[in-house]
């Protein structure tokens, strides 16, 4: 039996590196890893990781979210990979720019809209062309987006994210469509908030409050974990799951609704 793959966009660190961990051990899916070489040591640990537990593991370096940057990738895949091995495709690519729409100082530019809709949305769409155009999808594949709650609440200057989110909701549904007589099936997994060094990065000094704020927020009194979504992802790449498609699979753990509670102020 040939050596069956996985590919996963953002795969270094945080939710990318963690799902590349939990798909070679479980369904046991060699992996094909695209990042930005922003974080080298932790990708080498990836490879390792999965490299121990007897599975190939193929880090590329590069743009994955242009047309030109996913054809190289595809071909470098291409090599390592046979034809109809891959199994799985998780989209974990992202880098977005915050800001106001229309007013302010902070008011987005149209460079920042086209990269991050190319991150964030468009890219999808290049990787499972370029994938078919290969023959790389294996009988069946799996092709998984990425979203959070994000899309059910307007944060201030996140509109551009919640647009790129959900335009990426509306390609998973029409890519199902076309693709679901092929065999193939695309959906999307919604989680919440996950401690990343992205997420650190991000809030800094103030990590702290926004890990009590979301303990607070969700009804099982802590934060999700990256293991916890890469669990899922496993599941979601084997036969118990093959009748999902085009859907956007709820793994929230109602977040949104203990937001709500917590901004009321819980029961009295």
């Amino acid at each position: 039996m040939s050596e069956r793959w996985a590919v996963v966009l953002g795969a270094s660190v945080g939710t990318g590196a963690a799902i590349a961990r939990a798909v070679a051990s479980d369904p046991g899916l060699s992996v094909f890893g695209a990042h930005r070489g922003s974080h080298p040591e932790a990708a080498a640990g990836v490879v390792s990781d999965v490299q121990a537990l007897g599975r190939q593991a193929v880090f590329y370096e590069g743009n994955a979210a242009t047309p030109e940057g996913v054809e190289l990738a595809v071909r470098a895949l291409a090599e390592v990979a046979e034809p109809g091995s891959v199994q799985l495709m998780v989209h974990s690519l992202a880098s977005a720019s915050v800001g106001r729409l229309a007013t302010g100082e902070r008011r987005l530019v149209p460079r920042q809209i086209a990269k991050t809709f190319d991150v964030m949305t468009h890219s999808f769409i290049y990787w499972t062309q370029a994938l078919l155009d290969h023959g790389l999808l294996a009988p069946g594949a799996r092709l998984l987006a990425l979203t959070n709650p994000l899309d059910e609440s307007l944060l201030t200057d996140c509109g551009l994210i919640t647009a790129s989110k959900a335009a990426l909701e509306v390609y998973v549904k029409a890519l199902a469509i076309e693709l679901g007589p092929q065999g193939y099936r695309v959906n999307m997994l919604k989680f919440p908030t996950v401690l990343t060094p992205a997420v650190e990065q991000v809030y800094g000094a103030r990590l702290g409050d926004v890990v009590a704020s979301h303990s607070r927020m969700h009804p099982a009194g802590r934060m999700c974990t990256v293991q916890e979504v890469a669990r899922v992802v496993s599941w979601l790449s084997g036969p118990d799951a093959e009748w999902f498609n085009g859907a956007t699979i709820d793994y929230s753990g109602a977040m949104m609704s203990g937001l709500v509670d917590l901004i009321l102020g819980g029961e009295s």
